[in-house]
């Protein structure tokens, strides 16, 4: 179990006057001790209900965000990471934007050895955007240039 000098950066899990942010805001974001830094392993966050809106029309987009990673010394807590993504609510973007802004978020946050952020948007005028971005420390760089090139259909 964890003792309260580990949890004492964790400020928004168990609060229950949340606030709901109504734009971005990276500043949500917090970490808590990766208790096996010499395991190689890999942590994926699902946000199936992920929104934000387009740049242009302020209409809403919906979709769907998988993060993936290979912690370091800190990980994300997951409290912290929904009302992050939920911060996109009333943020215009294009999809593209998002899901590297969101890799580049957590990739300062947790200097992790690899991240990879992949969003699945749904369709609109017909168009479904599914962007990929990803990152690999020295030691990673050949896995994050193989998933890129598993993104483009390569093998």
């Amino acid at each position: 179990m964890r003792d309260e000098k580990e949890l004492e950066g964790i400020t928004l899990l168990g609060n229950q006057g949340t606030n709901y942010p109504s734009d971005y805001d990276p500043s949500l974001l917090e970490t808590f001790i990766n208790k096996h830094p010499e395991n190689e392993y890999v942590v994926t966050l699902d946000c199936p209900e992920f929104t934000t809106l387009c740049p242009k029309t302020g209409q809403p987009d919906f979709g769907h965000i998988v993060i993936s990673y290979i912690p370091r010394e800190k990980m994300v807590e997951s409290k912290s990471l929904k009302l992050y993504l939920f911060s996109f609510r009333n943020h215009g973007d294009f999809h593209e934007d998002v899901v590297n802004i969101i890799m580049k978020d957590l990739k300062n946050l947790m200097n992790p050895r690899y991240i990879e952020v992949k969003g699945y948007f749904m369709p609109r005028g017909g168009i479904s955007i599914h962007p990929f971005s990803n990152f690999g420390d020295e030691q990673h760089e050949e896995l994050a240039l193989r998933r890129r090139a598993e993104m483009l259909g390569f093998k």
